[in-house]
């Protein structure tokens, strides 16, 4: 009897199988492209002939984190205490997106300063040095910050500051090519080798492996066709990194209903841990208490730190990002314009160089106005912001040559054909 009953469950089985089978789709995919084209019947791959690469998906870069898209109310969600009105409330949708669980640490600044040193003009690297009298200050013994925060190991994985918002996409530009080298060095050669690494075999290699797409021979790289590398790093759009912090994944039950909305990149009004147990009430973020306090009273420091902490110290949002609030600002590639929230586009937004709202308009060459189209945005609050600014909502802005102790930033990267 028992074993009538096993063979009927097998058959269950078998049968299910069958099924699931029947009901997958016979057209063709991205990744599974077929034999020859549906356009013209024409094989693929033969000699002379149009070459498809065998691809299984976007590989997930080095410290990226996926981010599905979606529809969400951008814009800040707290009263406007500083009465800017220039990030109203609006729905829009952002495209799925890769994007940096942490922020670009010292460490990780110092590996592309170590690169650029062996390939690049002497100005070029002199351009990329962090700015460490960002920590200067003629009325508080900073000093030890100046010399020490960028390369004394102690600080390794603290945020890297005093970086502009141009050294940040220089930055990009640099590990975009890095990586690919490297993937494409494993390509070539036929490596089975699984993830990544920078790490050279040679001398010769070293020298080579970091060249930037300026310098580097057309023979030597791999196109995008290949599947073999990975698309541009980059920083992340003001949407995208607004819509990132919030982490309204968090929020949604049954079908495209939310719970909530979100002040901060957790929920609650509190900036304080709700949850029950040994680390109820402690700061969910790096920030300013209050005037004088950054951190509380020695023995029970709430929020852990000073001044910067590490970049995996406090509780991930709900994408399993690292501090979208407080620690540092981060820069974001939108060019600041007040009224952005009246013209850009409800997918993807961006606001770029002026367009629509030129830099003219704004008389800053009569002193009326500090507006240009070198302004950019930085949001997220830093160690030394008060809470308000933790909101993702708010933002604030900088000349793009400009850097500062408070802020850092982080990558992202486009998520190509795929929506989760």
């Amino acid at each position: 009897m028992i074993k009538k009953y096993h063979l009927q469950q097998m058959a269950y089985v078998l049968l299910a199988v069958v099924a699931l089978a029947a009901c997958k789709s016979k057209h063709p995919t991205s990744v599974k492209p077929g034999k020859k084209s549906t356009a013209t019947g024409i094989a693929y791959n033969e000699k002379d002939g149009f070459q498809v690469s065998k691809f299984n998906g976007q590989p997930v870069g080095p410290n990226l984190v996926f981010i599905e898209g979606g529809r969400f109310t951008m814009g800040s969600l707290e009263e406007d205490v500083v009465n800017s009105r220039d990030n109203r409330e609006r729905t829009v949708s952002i495209q799925s997106f890769y994007m940096d669980e942490t922020e670009i640490a010292n460490i990780h600044y110092l590996e592309y300063l170590n690169a650029i040193t062996r390939d690049s003009s002497e100005e070029f690297v002199k351009a990329a040095l962090p700015d460490t009298t960002v920590w200067a200050n003629p009325l508080s013994f900073n000093d030890s910050y100046v010399t020490q925060y960028l390369r004394y190991p102690a600080f390794r994985y603290y945020p890297v500051v005093g970086v502009s918002w141009v050294q940040a996409n220089d930055y990009a530009v640099w590990r975009t090519n890095a990586i690919n080298a490297d993937l494409a060095k494993k390509g070539t050669s036929g490596s089975k080798k699984k993830g990544f690494s920078l790490k050279r075999k040679s001398k010769q290699a070293e020298g080579n492996a970091v060249a930037t797409a300026e310098t580097a021979a057309p023979s030597q790289k791999l196109g995008l066709e290949s599947g073999l590398i990975l698309p541009d790093y980059r920083l992340p759009t003001e949407a995208e990194w607004e819509y990132a912090a919030k982490a309204l994944i968090g929020t949604q039950y049954l079908d495209e209903n939310q719970a909530n909305q979100r002040i901060y990149p957790w929920d609650g009004s509190s900036v304080r841990n709700p949850k029950k147990g040994r680390k109820q009430g402690q700061m969910l973020a790096n920030f300013k208490r209050g005037r004088g306090d950054y951190a509380g009273i020695a023995g029970r420091a709430n929020d852990k730190a000073i001044i910067t902490a590490e970049i995996y110290e406090y509780p991930p949002n709900d994408f399993g990002l690292y501090n979208m609030a407080g620690n540092v600002n981060e820069w974001v590639y939108d060019v600041y314009r007040p009224l952005s929230h009246m013209d850009v586009s409800d997918l993807n937004p961006i606001r770029r160089n002026g367009y629509m709202d030129e830099a003219k308009n704004y008389d800053k060459k009569g002193n009326n106005s500090v507006i240009d189209d070198k302004l950019r945005v930085y949001k997220g609050g830093s160690w030394a912001d008060v809470a308000y600014w933790l909101s993702p909502g708010t933002r604030r802005f900088l000349d793009q040559d400009s850097a500062t102790a408070t802020i850092g930033f982080r990558c992202a990267m486009i998520a190509g054909g795929r929506n989760r």
